[in-house]
């Protein structure tokens, strides 16, 4: 056991660093697999998700008046919600919104 007297200099690194670079590239690898591995599929599936529930507002907006699916007044509904959602993203990016 080391003793210490009064007076004498102690290493405030008494320890080793490699526990702790060992650490810091495990968890360096994780992220970087996140990021290149994880997250272009994460953003596909929140696009396909995203998507979906477009889909769905635009069916049940269109059809809430009278237009099936199927028919050129649904198509036509459709693509002018695609527009309106457009005109509104516009506006939110020139505001500083998103």
């Amino acid at each position: 056991m080391t003793k210490l007297d009064v007076g004498s200099a102690a290493s405030p690194r008494a320890g080793s660093l490699v526990p702790f670079t060992s650490l810091a590239a495990i968890l360096m690898a994780f992220g970087l697999y996140a990021i290149f591995v994880t997250g272009p599929a994460m953003r596909a599936v929140a696009q396909a998700n995203l998507d979906s529930t477009l889909a769905e507002e635009n069916r049940a907006f269109c059809e809430k008046f009278g237009m099936r699916v199927g028919t050129s007044e649904f198509v036509a509904c459709s693509q002018e919600l695609v527009s309106i959602r457009k005109r509104q993203a516009d506006r939110d990016s020139e505001a500083g919104m998103l």
